[in-house]
């Protein structure tokens, strides 16, 4: 990431309060948009999602990008491979945005480090840190493979990385300068399997890390709340509409049970923006029609 202009005028209007805010969001690009490992996965290639609106294109990690671009900050996006965020950047530079993007590989510490690091350098320490990523491995197992005790060891320690270690090491890396300032924000996107166990579908028994993450929010919320930094865990109770979730039989069929990843931004927004006197530390997001998951 290279220092551009609007983050020099930030630098330069700082002292006259006229800072820009960051918001990070780890895990920006959508594994069920048009090319991804998850539309791939479930539909045997590529869709077309390019008559979508662009809140639906990139499912929940671009609605974020765009909810809080559209709120005055600075979106970092961060993805493990960029040109995954080309578009989304550029669909909200085109709105006048500030935005830009970053490689992160969340197995990887020093990765971690080096994307901070690159955005402390360029627009500042992010006031804003949304932890995004997700994973579906384990589902395309076949049906007699369903158990836990074929599950392959790389795909438990995938699901290791991203609701365990990767949480644990981003919070690291965000969470001491928000104290330092004592104020910022950190939200963190779950699932209902982070509730309780339970057999749904092939893989399931993969997903018990999620707890981890949820007891991680409830932790940080203990340590950091006195400093300042309004911790959350966000429960999203159901499938997020995107390209390759809505071309799914079940979407198609229950268009109700689907949920709009914008409605679902607005909620994280309505997270950051609350007063301090009444901070909300779990929130769980369902379509109207669905049982909420306990």
């Amino acid at each position: 990431m290279t220092k551009t202009k609007a983050s020099q005028d930030r630098e330069e209007g700082a002292g006259a309060g006229k800072r820009t805010p960051v918001t990070m969001i780890i895990g920006a690009t959508s594994k069920w948009q048009s090319d991804g490992r998850n539309t791939r996965l479930a539909h045997g290639g590529e869709i077309d999602g390019s008559g979508l609106s662009d809140s639906v294109r990139w499912g929940l990690g671009g609605a974020l990008a765009e909810r809080f671009s559209a709120g005055g900050h600075h979106v970092v996006l961060t993805t493990r491979y960029a040109p995954n965020a080309a578009e989304l950047e550029n669909s909200i530079r085109s709105r006048g945005g500030e935005v830009s993007t970053i490689q992160l590989d969340l197995v990887s510490r020093e990765s971690i480090d080096q994307a901070f690091a690159s955005v402390r350098a360029s627009v500042g320490d992010p006031d804003v840190v949304i932890y995004n990523a997700g994973y579906l491995d384990g589902r395309d197992l076949p049906k007699d493979k369903e158990l836990l005790e074929h599950v392959p060891l790389e795909i438990f320690e995938t699901a290791q990385h991203l609701a365990s270690r990767g949480p644990f090491l981003v919070a690291q890396a965000a969470l001491a300068p928000m104290r330092e300032r004592q104020a910022g924000t950190f939200l963190i996107t779950n699932n209902p399997a982070s509730l309780r166990g339970r057999k749904r579908r092939t893989g399931e028994s993969l997903y018990y890390p999620r707890t981890q993450t949820r007891a991680l929010a409830q932790v940080l919320t203990e340590e950091y709340s006195e400093h300042g930094i309004h911790v959350a865990n966000v429960i999203i109770d159901g499938y997020i509409d995107s390209p390759g979730t809505r071309a799914l039989p079940f979407a198609q069929a229950n268009p109700e049970m689907i949920m709009n990843p914008a409605a679902i931004a607005d909620a994280y927004y309505y997270l950051h923006t609350q007063d301090r006197s009444c901070w909300s530390h779990e929130l769980q997001l369902t379509p109207h029609a669905a049982r909420p998951s306990y």
